[in-house]
């Protein structure tokens, strides 16, 4: 597979969906966009951009919740050539006006709920945009700044697309690192392209009578693929979210007849959430025909108690911002619980050792891909685009450990993996026989030390309400499923564990919290 010279993913989208024009592309609260519309209001945003003074290869903050507007704003601005930032919903001032600082934004796309929160970045940080254009505005704009409906409406639609190449930048997304100032990672027109053909299409073989829901957000590399890259090549329909994925919400997208979504794309907290709700929906009362996740490694507990309730399959797989979408999954017909699966075809994966040498199979190592959609660089940091991208490989941070048959298993990250006793024990192992325990609806285990200084195994535990359960018992229990030198030495029961915004556990943070006590 190839691309030719010259080539503009929006335009990509566009040309194979001309024949759809009247089919929705997305479903909302709002209502139904069909694709001759999106195109439409795509490119007229485009020429917009250009009447908002808004250059080629200059970037743009994308600030939006996931509606209607959000892939108009997106394709739009790949349209034209110009580089959309896409960000984070649930951030602070002070993170905006470092991001818009960083990527040197000339304009920005916001919701108009997430105004205020962007003019008060604007004004802590030092760096002026040309334009503001106001998507969905809650009151009167101030002086300078345009309503979208107002700039579409305004624009004819431009004429031809912008003359990219596979290899331009399309599109900038900030990683969610655990510590430190988020990165820009830089990904190309091709990149959302080659994660359609060998995942959307290859692995789990949509088609356009999907219909796709994604509680992972637009602005995520996941959400991305999910809900914008993957349906949208091949012609399929999405259902769109505004608000936070709850248990409550999810289902009500499930069940109305409007949404009826056939692939649901979750992670693991979330798919845990639902199964603990009481809301939980018959399998007659959803058109589930597979669940999708990521993010972090799912249990097989989880996912086997999702395929005995509803019927399906979760097909899990593990992708990057660096990568952009899933490298390694499961595939549907070939599921392997507990596992992450296998490479997905055109990607080559790699465990190595901390000598940087493959290690054998049945040993952790550190996990490096290599496939054609990996990011540019990250913007502004050349010592962490060294670190990461390396001589066509990308570290991932994760460590694996692939069986004698080529399916892998998460082993943590690279960073919290625990050696104790001088053996490693994964916390994710951990966490997932603990999550086993009927009681038991979220753990996250670190390493603490003890009078000695050697590292001793200890869980949060998050109870289901109104399921107690003791801190004997939970040894136990973990001591009748793994060996005996993994059970956690020590317990502690907290109402919630701290996350980033898609969902990860950020266990960092607990321990900052034992150091601090």
């Amino acid at each position: 597979m190839s691309l030719p010279a010259r080539f503009n993913f929006a335009e990509h989208l566009f040309a194979l969906n001309r024949g759809r024009a009247a089919k929705a592309a997305y479903i909302d609260d709002r209502g139904v966009l069909g694709y001759g519309e999106l195109e439409d209001r795509a490119r007229r945003l485009a020429a917009a951009l250009a009447a908002a003074g808004v250059r080629r290869e200059e970037r743009v903050l994308l600030l939006m919740h996931d509606t209607q507007d959000w892939p108009v704003c997106f394709l739009g601005s790949l349209y034209a050539g110009v580089v959309p930032v896409a960000v984070n919903t649930l951030l602070t001032a002070a993170d905006y006006a470092y991001m818009l600082e960083h990527s040197r934004a000339q304009a920005a796309l916001v919701g108009g709920a997430l105004l205020p929160v962007l003019q008060s970045a604007m004004e802590k940080g030092t760096h002026e945009l040309q334009s503001v254009i106001v998507a969905q505005p809650t009151g009167e704009l101030p002086r300078g700044m345009q309503a979208l409906e107002d700039a579409i409406a305004a624009a004819e639609p431009r004429p031809a697309p912008a003359p990219t190449t596979p290899d331009d930048p399309g599109f900038w997304l900030y990683s969610s690192g655990s510590t430190g100032k988020p990165k820009g990672t830089v990904h190309t027109h091709g990149n959302l392209w080659w994660t359609a053909e060998l995942y959307g299409k290859a692995v789990l073989q949509l088609t356009e009578e999907d219909v796709c829901f994604s509680a992972a957000k637009l602005y995520f590399a996941y959400g991305l693929g999910n809900a914008l890259t993957f349906p949208l090549s091949v012609g399929a329909s999405v259902v769109l979210m505004a608000e936070r994925p709850t248990p409550e919400a999810t289902f009500k997208r499930w069940t109305q007849a409007e949404h009826k979504p056939t692939v649901f794309f979750g992670a693991p907290t979330g798919y845990a959430g639902m199964l603990a709700s009481p809301q939980l929906p018959a399998r007659d009362q959803v058109a589930l025909r597979m669940g999708s996740s990521a993010g972090e490694a799912l249990p097989a507990d989880i996912a086997q108690r999702f395929k005995a309730h509803f019927g399906c399959d979760i097909i899990d797989g593990i992708g990057s911002t660096e990568m952009l979408h899933v490298f390694l999954s499961n595939r549907p017909g070939d599921v392997r619980y507990g596992s992450t699966g296998r490479p997905v075809e055109g990607y080559e994966v790699e465990l190595r050792g901390e000598d940087g040498r493959p290690v054998a199979d049945g040993e952790v190592g550190d996990l490096y891909i290599r496939g054609p959609s990996s990011a540019l660089m990250y913007w502004g940091n050349r010592e962490k685009t060294r670190d990461t991208f390396l001589g066509g490989w990308t570290k991932s941070g994760d460590k694996y450990v692939r069986d004698a048959e080529g399916y892998y298993t998460y082993a943590g990250r690279s960073d919290d993996m625990l050696k104790v006793s001088g053996i490693y024990v994964s916390p994710f192992e951990v966490e997932a026989t603990l999550v086993q325990h009927p009681a038991v609806l979220e753990a996250a285990v670190i390493g603490v030390p003890d009078a000695e200084g050697l590292t001793k195994t200890k869980a949060y535990v998050v109870l289901k309400p109104g399921q107690p359960a003791t801190d004997a018992e939970l040894k136990a229990f973990v001591k009748d499923r793994l060996a005996p030198y993994k059970y956690p030495r020590l317990i502690e029961f907290i109402d919630e564990l701290p996350k980033t915004a898609t969902g990860k556990i950020q266990r960092f943070r607990l321990r900052e919290r034992e150091q601090h006590a």
